[in-house]
């Protein structure tokens, strides 16, 4: 692709709103891993007490490992929903904007 396409492509209003819709998903996904991240490891710091206690009287589960698991599964989860978001979503936003600078170095 020329130059001058890149240029057609960067100031389409559609690529405008892929960079602003994509930039603002991956920004907010990424606060919500770091906070809980963080989180966890800061509880690990300065109150380990509270993940030494048990899930339920009796039980030799404590709270911790339920608190890792979760966040194990949360972060595939959260991976998987960017992964199946951007195949779709981003992609078809990507083709459209591509599809239209085709056709206007066509014309």
């Amino acid at each position: 692709m020329s130059s001058e396409m890149y240029e057609r492509m960067r100031s389409n209003p559609k690529f405008q709103k892929l960079v602003q819709v994509r930039g603002r998903f991956q920004w907010t996904l990424s606060i919500i891993v770091l906070v809980m991240f963080y989180g966890y490891f800061l509880v690990v710091a300065f109150a380990p007490g509270v993940l030494v206690k048990k899930i339920t009287e009796g039980s030799m589960w404590p709270i911790g490992y339920t608190v890792e698991l979760f966040l194990f599964i949360f972060f595939w989860l959260t991976t998987l929903y960017y992964v199946i978001r951007s195949n779709s979503e981003f992609d078809e936003m990507r083709a459209d904007l591509i599809n239209d600078a085709q056709m206007m170095e066509g014309k």
